[in-house]
């Protein structure tokens, strides 16, 4: 349960207008707790977080002077980053008239095609999607920059990724998303993240990177990307928020969660992954995955801290409201 006590700091809401934002949010944000089988519990988050939040963001874009605002999101795998996203599009839709679309970098990926090609070329590690170099960055950029640009009567494809059989979407399965456009949640476990010094990355971080990077050929090859193409696709961000989980063993424990869900879905489909397959996968992630979670506190703008239970304990705020 969460505490009844509100947990953002110095709210801008007033009591008057958080009452009415309660007024027209409070059934359809219950519908969708329904909707995604949450418990009750996640109801109290529209008055202690998504509203202050919906609040700290339409004005953050007025001030900003912003006509599509571009708000990241950050989270290791399990987070609940795509929750979170579930929420904000609807309050910010429903609540503060804002048109609104979401992606994750995970919709970036490279096909399994393009990454085994790279994995021949760069390092086999590479044939795993997730860490930086196995997206299509300029994929990312080309929408961004269409999304902000979008005009009424104008229209944009949103690519897709099937985890499922790990690999892209074909193009008719893609969402259209019809402008304009006044804000774009953007999502992603290494969304913001900067790049690690060379130094840091001498030495191995785990049994995968002993084994199978002991050169530290690629995990140079990832820095190297994380601190060229990516930032400047973390830079078209206008503001961002990180979801802090506990530690790596939290991120294992919600991201088996999400594979079992994953196999509930897709049945016995390719890429659907076991405890086994799962714990080194996670590997590839967690040099990136610690980095973040000792860099991202203090440099997002806002950071929400979560425990063990997947709660929040405390929403920090580096950046405040003029």
């Amino acid at each position: 349960m969460m505490p009844a006590s509100p947990l953002w700091p110095d709210t801008p809401l007033t009591e008057e207008r958080k009452q009415a934002l309660l007024d027209k949010l409070t059934q359809p944000f219950n519908e969708l707790c329904e909707q995604l089988q949450l418990p009750d519990s996640y109801r109290e988050l529209l008055p202690q977080i998504y509203l202050p939040l919906g609040e700290w963001i339409s004005r953050q874009r007025l001030l900003q002077g912003k006509l599509c605002y571009v708000f990241g999101v950050n989270g290791g795998q399990g987070s609940g980053k795509s929750t979170l996203c579930h929420f904000l599009k609807l309050v910010m839709e429903q609540g503060f008239d804002l048109r609104t679309v979401g992606f994750s970098v995970d919709d970036l990926y490279l096909s399994k095609r393009s990454r085994h090609v790279l994995a021949r070329n760069q390092h086999p590690l590479l044939a795993t999607r997730g860490v930086p170099g196995t997206h299509d960055v300029a994929s990312g950029l080309e929408l961004l920059n269409r999304l902000r640009t979008l005009r009424a009567n104008e229209a944009t494809y949103l690519p897709s990724f099937n985890k499922a059989v790990d690999d892209c979407d074909p193009m008719e399965a893609w969402q259209t998303c019809e402008g304009p456009v006044d804000l774009v949640i953007f999502e992603g476990w290494c969304v913001g993240t900067p790049a690690q010094s060379e130094a840091s990355l001498a030495i191995p971080m785990n049994a995968l990177e002993r084994e199978e990077d002991a050169d530290g050929q690629w995990r140079r090859y990832v820095n190297q990307q994380l601190a060229g193409p990516y930032q400047t696709l973390f830079a078209r961000i206008d503001a961002l928020l990180m979801l802090k989980v506990p530690d790596l063993n939290a991120v294992k424990q919600w991201r088996g969660q999400q594979e079992q869900q994953l196999q509930a879905k897709a049945g016995k489909q390719a890429g659907v992954m076991d405890e086994e397959s799962l714990a080194r996968f996670l590997m590839h992630y967690q040099r990136l995955t610690n980095h973040a979670l000792k860099t991202l506190p203090d440099l997002a703008d806002i950071c929400f801290h979560l425990n063990e239970s997947h709660g929040i304990d405390k929403v920090q705020i580096n950046k405040m409201l003029c």
